[in-house]
């Protein structure tokens, strides 16, 4: 098994059109291969501005989704694992926060729907409730891949390492979080979040995020990084738009598991 592996992270702008996100995906995603990326991953909410009043509009069934068998396309061109972000996905009636994850072939491997939804309400901060549009998913997930297990979670999910957690009793070694951080919990607990991730399940930890558009309704905090199992930061965007590459060894878990060993369960 190949323990090295390229990442592709696109921190994209993210415009009210949905034809103009989708080109900017393609064009970024491409870039990604040309960088030899393995794995490329869209950020959080890539078709639309991270709007309740939109999801509804944007909304796509997965199984008949033109922006979903598009990027699937993408994939099995560029023959790369392609994380698509988060689109909102209308399923019966029900419109859910949702990844998906296609092989080097362009089949899907794997679906996430957001478990833990962002309602928040920040004294003189920020206030956001997704549950007035958005239903939670309920399950842990977990992606075999040629170089293993990768979990997938989504933005608000970082918050609860339990999932995580669970992610890595599963076999993950890496856990992906496309994600749209605000510039109030951005600057505070961003980087603090993805380092803990990584730490406390001794896993490479990828988080996506969008470009920081500061003329949008939300924010995002932008700064993308890629995060190793001793908790330390390998790579990280700033604000802008940008491509980010890096490249990570597998064998790094397990010697950092060897050294400090704090979960028995995990190999």
């Amino acid at each position: 098994m190949n323990t090295k592996i390229r990442l592709g992270l696109c921190q994209m702008t993210v415009s009210d059109k949905k034809k103009d996100n989708l080109e900017k995906a393609l064009s970024m995603l491409e870039e990604c291969s040309k960088q030899g990326a393995d794995i490329a991953i869209l950020p959080e909410m890539f078709i639309c501005p991270y709007d309740t009043k939109l999801f509804p509009l944007y909304a796509e069934n997965v199984e008949n989704s033109k922006t979903l068998s598009v990027i699937s396309k993408s994939a099995k061109y560029n023959n790369m694992y392609i994380v698509a972000g988060t689109i909102p996905e209308s399923n019966n009636g029900f419109i859910y926060n949702s990844s998906v994850m296609f092989d080097r072939q362009g089949n899907t491997i794997a679906k996430h729907r957001k478990v833990h939804l962002f309602d928040i309400n920040v004294k003189d901060g920020i206030s956001f409730r997704e549950s007035d549009v958005l239903t939670a998913g309920r399950s842990v997930t977990v992606a075999e891949t040629e170089f293993g297990c990768i979990g997938l979670a989504i933005c608000f999910d970082m918050r609860f390492a339990g999932l995580y957690s669970e992610m890595t009793e599963k076999g993950a070694k890496i856990i992906i979080t496309p994600a749209s951080f605000n510039m109030t919990t951005g600057p505070a607990h961003w980087e603090l979040l993805v380092r803990a991730r990584a730490l406390d399940n001794q896993v490479f930890h990828v988080a996506v995020s969008s470009a920081r558009e500061t003329s949008a309704n939300y924010v995002s905090y932008g700064n993308s990084m890629v995060c190793d199992p001793w908790g330390s930061v390998i790579s990280r965007a700033e604000e802008k738009e940008d491509i980010l590459i890096a490249d990570i060894d597998l064998n790094m878990v397990n010697s950092v598991r060897n050294q400090i060993p704090v979960n028995k369960i995990i190999d």
